[in-house]
């Protein structure tokens, strides 16, 4: 699923192309896509993009009647920049916005539909949509702890909850526990304040390393190959592989359909953590799918 470097960098993408431009027109090839009814396409349609924004892991485009169209990727969804007028065709294919010099093509690969695209009358309609995480940019070093200790979570879980923080997902929790230096499954009730001070430069530090790497990448050009699994990851995806801090074969822990990569030798103090015991702990710290998780709003 994207993350918060992944949309940055797309909304780096759209800026140049998007901004100032009229959507000529949307179409849209899967039924499953749109889950609003008001507004409606034709009122978006002829409409300049005032702007684009973030909203979690969602894509907002504002345009200049004030309405707000919010698309959220998922798992599978992905943004592709094609010529003018590019078909449709194939099942992959969901939808297009089509604009002056280019089209704008939405696909998802797999069978299940979750991508999803909502319209609201404005911004302030819009934010119900955001499931209230902070942004670790703006977070203080005190807020940071008092966001996450809101209820007793592991670490994996509660750097993903977008309840919690806003934009991070399973890929880049890896990735940010491993600079830490912290166990995935460390109780968040049980950390220290250097600890705290510890895991909050990490998330911050991580975070802007690979937005600024894929913000680079993304002025070049559009970002079509948008994955969970970076070469230049530490630990993410890299079971079996050593780490690039100790040389230990990174670890993993698996459950439901996700899994949590680590080094044993520099987050658990050399123990092994991918037991049984350890998979139903994160398992029942975990929805039971990313669909839930997605779904879930700050109360």
């Amino acid at each position: 699923m994207p993350e918060l470097p992944d949309i940055t960098a797309y909304l780096t993408a759209l800026e140049p192309r998007i901004l100032g431009e009229p959507l000529t027109r949307l179409r849209i090839a899967s039924p499953f896509l749109l889950r609003t009814v008001r507004p409606t396409i034709e009122e978006i349609e002829g409409q300049t993009v005032r702007a684009v924004h973030r909203i979690g892991k969602r894509i907002a485009f504002e345009f200049d009647n004030g309405i707000w169209l919010v698309l959220h990727l998922m798992i599978a969804g992905r943004l592709h920049w094609r010529p003018l007028g590019a078909k449709l065709g194939g099942r992959n294919n969901l939808a297009a916005f089509d604009f002056p010099n280019g089209s704008l093509v939405l696909t998802e690969a797999g069978s299940k539909r979750r991508a999803s695209l909502h319209l609201f009358t404005n911004e302030a309609a819009a934010q119900v949509i955001d499931p209230g995480g902070i942004d670790i940019f703006t977070a203080s070093l005190e807020a940071f702890p008092t966001a996450l200790t809101a209820e007793n979570r592991t670490l994996k879980r509660a750097l993903t909850d977008p309840r919690i923080l806003s934009g991070i997902g399973n890929a880049y929790s890896d990735e940010i526990l491993h600079a830490a230096q912290l166990s995935p499954i460390l109780q968040t009730h049980k950390l220290t304040p250097e600890r705290w001070k510890r895991l909050y430069n990490a998330t911050r530090d991580t975070m802007q390393l690979w937005i600024d790497r894929l913000n680079g990448e993304a002025a070049q050009a559009f970002p079509e190959k948008v994955t969970a699994f970076r070469k230049d990851m530490a630990v993410h995806g890299r079971f079996g592989q050593p780490c690039p801090t100790c040389g230990q074969p990174i670890q993993r822990i698996r459950y439901a359909d996700n899994e949590t990569n680590y080094c044993a030798q520099c987050q658990t103090g050399g123990k092994v953590l991918a037991d049984r015991s350890l998979s139903r702990l994160l398992g029942k710290d975990w929805p039971r799918t990313l669909d839930e998780l997605e779904a879930l709003k700050k109360r």
